[in-house]
């Protein structure tokens, strides 16, 4: 989907020809002279209209008006949140096949971020699988003018948004696709592909380099497997080679059967999704070829698959990991640790200014927080801070968790240096205890996204979460405010 701003007051609204123009309306909008405020109005007043977010009415060729259709979209105090929640509701909308360009126009000024969550929510909606599909239709809606009073001022926010979309589109792709069309060699494909945008590089290393580098932890869940293991190694240079980047590590398990402690049948389908920590990397780092920004970061992807093969580990098997440790795999199930305590270990080479875990690690983090909030988990209140602001601004939200050495206890193994498991009480924090091992003295957080990176039932598939929090976070970290930074997104846009 595409997307252009320009500056549209409602007297130009009216005239601006689409299949579908979209009225943001807020609580308290006071109407004008024009003919879409007198029908605002004139709704209003005889009680067709709402304001409530998400509420709103359809009208069909309406007189004086350009646009075939015209929604009025109560949008409640215009803040993201309910903008958001407003566009949300306009789904099945925005799928019919006869609408191929459409406005969305904000009846008032817009608030700090609502341009933003407008594009995200409509790039949300028009995504649709097609990857293994003999017969798909792509939505007809192709072409989105976004439509504010002032388009220079949210100009920056709009470009962030749009290259924030692609990322999120990117790592949904890849992270609904089926487990034998995202293998780990195909995963590494795709950030191959990657390295071909200007400042990102890319770096697979196989089997025999991941045994050299000493990571016995990772091999150890791969070896059931007959899919080779890659470490993908992603590299984004936006700033000086004297600036530490941030790594960014994905837990990246293309299938997780849960090995020799084999998991039930019933939705096993849905650990295809057990590499939405690699995807939202590989979200992230497509964003970051859009935007430009003056940053360093890493990704590093640790992939392979959880299988129990007859070479498979066995509960009680002892392995030793890149860092020297032993470990007990008391659960073969609990393998992102495994594969993620290697990446950790192996990211302190890049000497970073944050490292940051991504993995969809527990079902406890789900019990615990749903499927609205990430768990957050830090060695560094400033670094949980930033992140969970950047959530905040990102409408991907995040909850910091406790860390508190005495959940470690259940971790003691009278076999190793470390169990990989304890018992069920407390889960995402004694698997995040385990993590902790791993990360030294850097400032380190663990984002578990169990419960965020997908949805299923009915509406199963990848969120691409979350790709929007990471994005906002590493846009703070690169200084400059983000309604003040120049980006190629944003050129292109104007250039529209």
């Amino acid at each position: 989907m595409n997307f252009e701003l320009k500056t549209l007051s409602l007297s130009a609204a009216v005239s601006h020809k689409c299949d579908l123009l979209i009225l943001l309306v807020p609580e308290g909008f006071k109407p004008q002279g024009d003919a879409l405020s007198v029908l605002v109005a004139t709704a209003l007043k005889q009680g067709d209209l709402e304001l409530k977010p998400g509420k709103h009415l359809a009208l069909y060729a309406p007189a004086e008006m350009a646009a075939r259709r015209l929604v009025l979209l109560g949008c409640g105090k215009g803040d993201p949140h309910a903008v958001r929640q407003a566009v949300q509701a306009l789904g099945a909308t925005l799928k019919t096949r006869a609408i191929k360009r459409a406005a969305l126009v904000f009846a008032t000024d817009c608030e700090a971020g609502s341009v933003g969550a407008a594009v995200r929510t409509m790039a949300e909606a028009g995504y649709v699988y097609t990857a293994t599909k003999s017969k798909a239709e792509m939505p007809a809606l192709s072409r989105v003018t976004v439509g504010v009073s002032d388009a220079g001022a949210v100009q920056p926010e709009f470009a962030i948004a749009t290259a924030l979309a692609v990322g999120v589109e990117y790592a949904r792709e890849w992270a609904n696709r089926p487990a034998n069309h995202a293998t780990p060699t195909l995963i590494g494909e795709a950030a191959k592909a990657l390295g071909k945008h200007a400042g990102i590089q890319c770096k697979l290393h196989g089997p025999a380099q991941v045994a050299k580098l000493g990571m016995g932890a990772f091999l150890a869940v791969a070896q059931g497997s007959d899919q080779p293991l890659r470490l993908i190694e992603l590299r984004y240079d936006g700033a000086a080679r004297s600036q530490a980047p941030v790594v960014l590590v994905g837990k990246g398990i293309t299938f997780d059967t849960g090995g020799i402690s084999l998991k039930p049948a019933a939705e096993m389908d849905e650990m295809k999704f057990d590499m939405g920590g690699a995807a939202s990397v590989l979200g992230v780092f497509r964003a970051l070829a859009e935007l430009k920004p003056a940053i360093n970061v890493v990704g590093l992807i640790p992939a392979c698959e959880n299988m129990p093969d007859g070479k498979a580990i066995k509960p009680g098997d002892v392995v030793t990991s890149m860092s020297g440790q032993t470990i007990e795999i008391l659960n073969t199930d609990a393998e992102g640790r495994l594969v993620l305590c290697d990446a950790l270990t192996y990211a302190a080479r890049f000497k970073p200014a944050a490292l940051i875990d991504i993995a969809t690690l527990t079902g406890a983090c789900v019990v615990a927080l749903g499927g609205l909030r990430s768990g957050l988990f830090a060695s560094s209140d400033e670094l949980a801070a930033r992140l969970a602001a950047a959530g905040d601004a990102a409408l991907d939200p995040c909850w910091r968790m406790p860390l508190d050495d005495d959940y470690a206890e259940g971790l003691k193994s009278n076999f190793a240096d470390v169990a990989n498991v304890a018992g069920r009480a407390g889960g995402s924090i004694t698997a995040a205890k385990f993590l902790q091992r791993f990360v030294g003295d850097i400032p380190w957080a663990h984002l578990d996204i169990a419960g965020t990176a997908w949805k299923g039932g009915t509406a199963k598939g990848a969120t691409g979460r979350p790709v929007g929090l990471l994005l906002h976070y590493l846009l703070g970290m690169a200084g400059a405010p983000a309604t003040r930074r120049k980006t190629a997104a944003a050129r292109r846009a104007r250039a529209d």
